[in-house]
């Protein structure tokens, strides 16, 4: 077996119609002439949507082969796979949305409701780090205080679901943990990277009344949507930490799934080493993965993964820069 490295992979593209060019702008990357890209897959072991390794003597391979062939190396020891028709996936995705319009007024189904699709799936929690705001950009996050069932439905059928559902306006640095069950929409104008379950299972409530490309409204999941959402849950607000360079992440967000960590920094530090697998994105500036095998710097909008199995690696800024760092519990 070749030693491990710090990995790169391959992004893959989605083109829905709420997207916009500023993976060009803002992340400066080469894109197809005239043609809309509203996500950017960058870590994904979902069926037929592949990462794959992009340098060094893996190149070629998918994520979902290492992980097949080298789980406890790629995810750790405590992350052994499980048994079962999900068993052997690499469990997060992680990707860039570029919202030039609103999404979807939308929700996840949990764990237990994916498990009982037609092929089972993983429920969908997700989180995510705004990247750029437009002045007066929204995002829709939980329902507001006193909207149930009925009154969700009789919205929906109304065409004022939009109303039901709490809002706010984000800045550059927020964090937002929409657990499964939570309504929510990006709104247009906002740039994120989103952490989120290996799943691809969204129901709508409300696509504000647009056209697809085929020039049809683009189907709704009401049902669906109504039987996944939680009740309970009240509206969500952003975390926003400030800038602290240390030898530690700065803490965002925690949950069952994920840890998100923010990392601050003019000095090289040491990231991974400690039996868990961290995938690591730069969100300003730029940094040299010791052991990469790109040999270039990892640059704004850039991912890559560090097995568990890997030591220690050191993280020089060119400058300051400032990484996520995402890790598996």
């Amino acid at each position: 077996m070749t030693p491990w490295y710090p990995l790169r992979f391959a992004p893959l593209y989605r083109h829905y119609p709420w997207g916009g060019r500023r993976f060009e702008t803002v992340l400066d990357r080469a894109l197809e002439p005239d043609k809309i890209h509203a996500e950017s897959w960058e870590i994904v072991d979902h069926g037929e949507d592949q990462s794959v390794v992009a340098a060094g003597p893996l190149a070629g391979t998918t994520l979902h082969r290492l992980v097949v062939e080298h789980g406890e190396a790629i995810l750790g020891p405590a992350r052994r796979p499980t048994s079962g028709p999900l068993a052997h996936r690499f469990p997060l995705l992680l990707k860039f949305l570029d919202a030039a319009k609103n999404l979807s007024v939308q929700v996840h189904p949990d764990d237990a409701m994916a498990a009982r699709l037609d092929p089972p799936e993983l429920g969908k929690t997700e989180a995510w780090f705004v990247l750029a705001a437009d002045p007066g950009s929204r995002i829709y996050a939980g329902l507001r205080p006193g909207v149930d069932r009925a009154a969700l439905a009789r919205a929906v059928n109304e065409g004022t679901c939009a109303e039901c559902v709490h809002w706010f306006e984000p800045r550059p640095g927020d964090a937002i943990l929409i657990r499964s069950g939570t309504v929510h929409a990006l709104g247009a104008g906002v740039m994120v990277v989103e952490i989120q379950q290996a799943s691809d299972t969204t129901y709508r409530l409300f696509d504000w009344n647009r056209l697809g490309v085929d020039g049809k409204p683009r189907p709704l999941h009401v049902a669906e949507a109504l039987e996944a959402i939680d009740f309970s849950a009240g509206p969500i607000m952003p975390v926003h930490a400030g800038a602290a360079e240390s030898d530690a992440p700065v803490p965002l967000i925690e949950c069952e799934y994920f840890s998100l960590g923010r990392w601050d920094f003019s000095r090289s530090v040491s990231l991974g080493g400690d039996e868990r697998c961290h995938l690591v994105s730069v969100v300003a500036g730029s940094a040299i993965i010791g052991g990469d095998a790109a040999e270039g710097p990892l640059r704004l909008g850039q991912t890559i993964l560090l097995p568990a199995a890997l030591g220690p690696t050191l993280v020089t800024p060119e400058g300051n820069a400032t990484l996520l760092d995402v890790t598996l519990p």
